[in-house]
């Protein structure tokens, strides 16, 4: 079949991932070829003292990326889109989302970015002897009975942002496992939520006589990759597709969160291997051959898409300083009367501070946008910082940016691969970071000391990755395969990546970024305490 036939007779899949400042829509046929693609930029808000999105905003933006991706569909093959494969959505993974009876939301979407919940995690952590990030769902809800938010006692559905986009077009309230590793600990024997872990929890709360009396009445069903999680109802596809072209019926698979989509994107989802996914926000995982020796509150525990356990670093922030730097190059161009096209001068500049030195020259940066999980600042506040005898010129500036976009994710990585001697056998890099070829993988395996290998493909990304597990739900799953052995088999067997393995000179002048970026903290507290206007 010609590609005009395949979308016509619906052999592909979709996958519709909500990042943090853009949603996109892949398209792909049954070998994992990207047939087209739709976008909606978005950004999210600080609204009394809490990063969000509205609703209307989380509806807007899914319909116009379906619109892009239906018009590049007509634009390209001369056909309307009216049937598809399989479907899923994925998304940013943890945040707090709580719905009443009648589907309405009753307090502001709190993403993944908000880092208000230091209370309540302190003193889950120790009760499940289990790490509990800020960001992670049961940690905001701990936190709004802690506040005696009235809304809790009201909640009929909590939930995260792809899971709500999923009951939004099927009518399920469910979840893929790795997406509810960030809702609740995962056991990983069971395949659903730490029974234990529950009931320690509904304990903990016991007193408090909610209408309802136990964390699993309200939180959504786990599923596993290739389970199927309902089909795209009449009201979904009236909901999706403003034309009334796309027909409903349309089998989707578990909803998924980022880290489970990086890892289906890059191939990592099997024992010993592990990947990277630089943007926004930036996280490693490896997935792990044994359990770690203790808690860190470091690392978070999740899981790979099929359930298995993965040990993230997971860090609030990434490249959204790095990216408004390139703001202000673009504004200086525009001063000097040049025009130039932003994937331009991202490459140039990228590519420029590779003359930088392996120290960056002695300058240093925190890209604190948000709190920062890792090193336990709870406010963000971006700061750029030199001695007088730093090297300051415009590779060393970039450079430093570009190392600081990986800095708190190093410390956690350090943890797993130094601390615990977590051994993988590859790591894959993909995401923004990494598409001026050859400037950020240098960088990530100058700070892991390993090769990384990023794939023709990593630039598509986590909603690839989504549209691989639909269609792993209506292809592989059926003819038996693992989601380890299908990705191995059908999708990246014959796929090209190039892999940079970092010389002794970079891994030795990560190191002593690293070292300036530990002593630094305490600056990049100051600041926090210090500017509050």
């Amino acid at each position: 079949m010609n590609n005009r036939q395949i979308i016509e007779t619906g052999k592909t899949a979709l996958g519709i991932e909500f990042g943090s400042t853009r949603i996109k829509g892949v398209l792909i046929d049954e070998q994992g070829n990207v047939l087209a693609t739709g976008f909606h930029d978005w950004e999210n808000s600080l609204i009394d003292g809490i990063w969000t999105y509205s609703i209307d905003e989380i509806h807007n933006g899914l319909r116009s990326c379906y619109s892009s991706l239906r018009k590049d569909v007509e634009e390209k093959y001369g056909v309307t889109l009216t049937t598809i494969g399989a479907m899923g959505i994925s998304a940013m993974m943890h945040g707090y989302m709580a719905f009443g009876k009648d589907g309405s939301l009753l307090s502001p979407f709190q993403t993944w970015r908000n880092t208000n919940t230091q209370a309540a995690a302190d003193i889950l952590t120790p009760l499940f002897d289990f790490n509990i990030p800020l960001r992670w769902t049961i940690a905001h809800l701990y936190q709004c009975i802690l506040d005696n938010e009235e809304h809790v006692d009201k909640i009929d559905y909590l939930t995260i942002l792809s899971s709500y986009i999923h009951w939004k077009l099927t009518g399920k309230r469910v979840v893929g496992i790795g997406d509810a590793s960030g809702i609740f600990p995962i056991d990983s024997d069971a395949l659903d939520y730490n029974g234990e872990m529950m009931d320690k929890f509904d304990h903990l709360i016991a007193d408090r006589g909610y209408s309802w009396k136990s964390a699993r009445h309200i939180l959504p069903k786990v599923l596993l990759a290739g389970d199927e999680a309902g089909v795209l109802t009449e009201e979904g596809a009236a909901f999706l597709d403003e034309t009334g072209s796309l027909k409903a019926g349309i089998p989707f698979c578990p909803p998924e969160g980022d880290a489970g989509t990086g890892m289906t994107a890059t191939n990592s989802v099997r024992q010993g291997t592990g990947n990277v996914s630089a943007g926004t926000s930036t996280f490693a995982m490896l997935v792990l051959k044994k359990q770690l020796s203790k808690v860190y509150r470091e690392i978070d525990m999740v899981t790979t898409p099929a359930g298995a356990p993965v040990a993230m670093s997971h860090a609030n922030n990434g490249t959204s300083d790095l990216n408004a730097w390139v703001g202000i190059f673009r504004e200086f161009c525009e001063l000097m009367g040049y025009s130039v096209e932003t994937g331009e001068l991202f490459e140039k500049l990228y590519t420029n501070s590779l003359k930088g030195d392996p120290d960056c020259g002695g300058l240093l940066a925190y890209g604190y946008y948000s709190g920062e999980n890792v090193t336990m600042i709870n406010e963000g506040r971006p700061l750029f910082a030199r001695m007088p005898a730093s090297r300051f010129n415009l590779a060393n500036l970039m450079k430093v940016n570009l190392y600081t976009s990986l800095g708190a994710v190093k410390l956690g990585m350090d943890i797993l691969m130094k601390d615990e001697g977590v051994q993988v056998d590859r790591i894959m890099g993909h995401g923004g970071l990494f598409k001026t070829k050859g400037v950020g993988q240098r960088y990530l395996a100058a700070a892991v000391g390993a090769p990384v290998t990023v794939m023709d493909t990593a630039s598509e990304g986590g909603p690839w990755g989504q549209a691989l597990l639909a269609m792993y739900m209506i292809t592989g799953k059926k003819d038996g395969l693992t989601l380890e052995d299908y990705l191995d088999q059908r999708i990246f067997s014959a796929m090209a990546g190039s892999t940079i393995t970092p010389t002794q000179e970079d891994i030795d002048g990560f190191e002593t970024f690293t070292a300036h970026y530990r002593e630094g903290l305490d600056v990049e507290r100051a600041a926090v305490n210090c500017m509050k206007w």
